[in-house]
């Protein structure tokens, strides 16, 4: 989220000072590849926070399993005192 934030910022900084310097198709094409940096690190943001939360789920079922496995090792222990 910080970079898409930044990647905006930033673009708005190099559109001023373009649009201020440099012809309107120039600046039309920075613009454009700006905008294709920003979709590029928005991209890479939604596959980080897929992947964030595969390893959640993971890891949660991990954890579910292991909790599973403890109880039944209780119950075993309980029944054989």
């Amino acid at each position: 989220m910080r970079k898409i934030i930044l990647a905006a910022a930033i673009a708005t900084s190099a559109l001023t000072l373009a649009a201020c310097g440099e012809t309107a198709s120039e600046a039309d094409t920075m613009a454009d590849a700006m905008a294709a940096d920003a979709d590029a690190m928005a991209d890479e943001a939604t596959m980080m926070g897929e992947d964030a939360m595969e390893a959640t789920e993971a890891t949660a079922d991990e954890v579910k399993e292991a909790a599973e496995k403890a109880a039944a090792d209780a119950e075993k222990m309980m029944a054989g005192e």
